[in-house]
């Protein structure tokens, strides 16, 4: 792997000798690489490198053309703005021939991005400041992309958060029952039928046209924000293979289903699973600052909604591929896609008891000014 990584990398136009490539990040789909240079001039630059699964993502060349045309837009708008363009979006780097990836002979794509310096991620909620910040971003990402239109970008997975869908993928998985695992997890397959017409909600409405559809980033866990090291600031929105039109409920509902939940995504402790109330405020009152003004009176409706459907279409997702034998997300240990399953449908049924509590907080930013 040390050679095909010395390959890639002397591919791409980058400044300075590369004098280590470690693994970096806790990504569940790429491989994420940090490049190191030996730099004889002032300019510093470290960079990212990163192998893309192009098992998961099977159109790599139109991901990466998505990719190139959103972040082209965010550094037209971040510059008028007189922002910081190195740091407030990723910057791909090109290759000896000008493109934005490369491909290895032995098939994969690999890409480059500008190392963003002093700030990083969180893979758990470190504050409330951090929630707002971190909400602020998104809400400021979809915000700036607000004018591109969405119907220009491919579409990189087909119906990915179309619920109805993943809804359908489970119920094959359960019938198919590849592994016989349908045995171990009967109640949760219970659980999620019994909710099965929550998955047609968005659905429905997009098809009767009272959604608008957005440029969305449709994985906005807390962990795909940059948040600056000394401000605590929501400086850039990371992780971009899912960019691609979308509702921006999608991206909220998203947001809240991994941050309100104080604890790792895949504990084992489930009766600490629940959501925060005050993560939930926070993340509502970023949100809604920046966005509040753009998004329609519907989708501003839907939001508590949308927050226990992204969490119920996850809980899906895990078991699912837990069921077809761990394929889609990565695992480090055994059955570690059903305790994520499980984690969600334990944060849904609390997210259900809170609704009420949810609506009144949305409502309160709803109209709110700053």
């Amino acid at each position: 792997m040390k050679k095909i990584l010395t390959q890639v990398s002397q591919q791409f136009q980058l400044h300075g000798t590369v004098q280590a490539i470690h693994p970096y990040g806790y990504g569940h789909i790429n491989d994420t690489y940090l490049m190191k240079c030996n730099h004889t001039g002032a300019e510093h630059q470290d960079y990212i490198l990163q192998r893309i699964n192009h098992q998961v993502f099977t159109k790599p060349v139109e991901l990466m053309r998505n990719i190139e045309r959103v972040t082209a837009h965010l550094r037209r708008k971040i510059q008028a703005r007189d922002g910081d363009v190195e740091r407030e979006t990723l910057n791909l780097v090109p290759t000896l021939d000008g493109e934005w990836f490369y491909q290895h002979s032995d098939g994969t794509y690999w890409r480059v991005y500008l190392f963003i310096t002093a700030a990083q991620t969180y893979q758990q909620v470190a504050s409330l400041a951090h929630v707002y910040n971190a909400a602020h971003a998104f809400g400021n990402f979809q915000e700036l992309l607000s004018d591109f239109p969405a119907e220009e970008l491919y579409e990189t997975i087909p119906h990915f958060h179309h619920t109805r869908k993943r809804f359908e993928a489970f119920e094959a998985a359960v019938a198919a029952d590849l592994l016989e695992r349908v045995q171990y997890v009967r109640p949760e397959i219970e659980f999620i039928r019994a909710r099965e017409a929550e998955s047609s909600v968005l659905v429905d409405l997009i098809a009767e046209g009272k959604l608008p559809q957005r440029v969305t980033h449709n994985d906005t866990k807390f962990n795909n924000i940059m948040l600056d090291n000394e401000t605590g600031q929501g400086i850039c929105v990371i992780d971009l293979d899912t960019v691609m039109p979308g509702l921006s409920l999608y991206d909220f509902g998203d947001a809240v289903r991994f941050a309100a939940n104080p604890v790792a995504e895949d504990t084992r402790d489930f009766s600490q699973v629940h959501i925060d109330l005050e993560i939930f405020d926070s993340l509502a009152h970023g949100y809604l600052d920046t966005l509040r003004e753009t998004l329609t009176p519907l989708e501003i409706e839907y939001l508590p909604f949308s927050a226990r459907l992204m969490t119920f279409e996850n809980g899906i997702r895990f078991l699912t591929d837990y069921l077809q034998g761990d394929i889609y997300f990565k695992t480090h240990r055994e059955n570690q896609n059903l305790d994520r399953c499980r984690v969600q449908l334990y944060l849904l049924a609390d997210m259900e008891r809170q609704f009420e509590q949810l609506t009144t907080i949305v409502a309160q930013y709803s109209n709110a000014r700053g």
